[in-house]
């Protein structure tokens, strides 16, 4: 194991508002180097890790994330993926990485058909994710904000069996999501999809600093496979 600073690429899409805070937490919590990757860029080479933020990625018209899909930076996110790089999606991320085939499952109108935002807590159900590392069975608080954030898979059952669920939600289900499923991961380990926002509860100021143990699993994951 190394401990050499990890590179943090994060995507831009027009639409994107959590990209700058997902930057300020690499940087000045993390330590981490981290640059901003245009949605229009068709390389990300050199980074160890990619963030997918949230937003509303192209005005979120269509659906959330069916647009941004197809933005040329994709296919590089999706070939780092092949490749085993490290990929997390946030909130809208998370949208995109099941509209790109990265993830299984959808992302539907919340229950409630109405927007919803505050803090939830979520647990986390297993070890050995690019953004669960070390912290299995943990129950963090951090803020959602999302009008489609109800989880929906055609077999749950074999999510379930696969170990692809890897964050589920503690007490209460604020949007209907299949099995309180808040965030699942592919059968590698290395993308991971969640809907709530750690980078928004990273610090003792924002309220919660328990979205920091998450980025700290993803560097401890990346340490682990150098």
């Amino acid at each position: 194991m190394t401990s050499r600073v990890p590179r943090i690429g994060v995507i831009r899409f027009p639409g994107s508002n959590c990209d700058d805070d997902v930057v300020h937490v690499a940087r000045a919590v993390l330590g981490a180097r981290c640059e901003v990757v245009w949605h229009k860029d068709r390389s990300v080479d050199g980074f160890d890790l990619l963030v997918v933020p949230g937003g509303f990625s192209y005005g979120d018209y269509l659906r959330c994330g069916a647009m941004a899909r197809f933005s040329p930076v994709m296919d590089a996110v999706t070939a780092f993926a092949e490749r085993g790089g490290a990929v997390v999606g946030i909130c809208n991320g998370f949208q995109i990485l099941c509209e790109a085939g990265l993830l299984e499952g959808a992302l539907l109108r919340n229950e409630s058909l109405r927007f919803v935002a505050r803090e939830v807590a979520i647990r986390v159900e297993r070890d050995g994710a690019c953004f669960t590392e070390g912290a299995a069975g943990r129950v963090l608080r951090m803020p959602i904000a999302h009008g489609e954030g109800r989880y929906h898979h055609d077999d749950p059952d074999r999510l379930e069996r696969e170990g692809k669920v890897v964050f589920r939600y503690v007490g209460e289900n604020p949007n209907g999501s299949l099995r309180d499923i808040a965030g699942v991961t592919n059968a590698r380990g290395n993308v991971v999809g969640l809907m709530p926002h750690p980078e928004r509860a990273s610090e003792p100021v924002l309220g919660s600093a328990d979205g920091h143990s998450l980025f700290e699993a993803a560097v401890a994951w990346l340490g682990a496979r150098r």
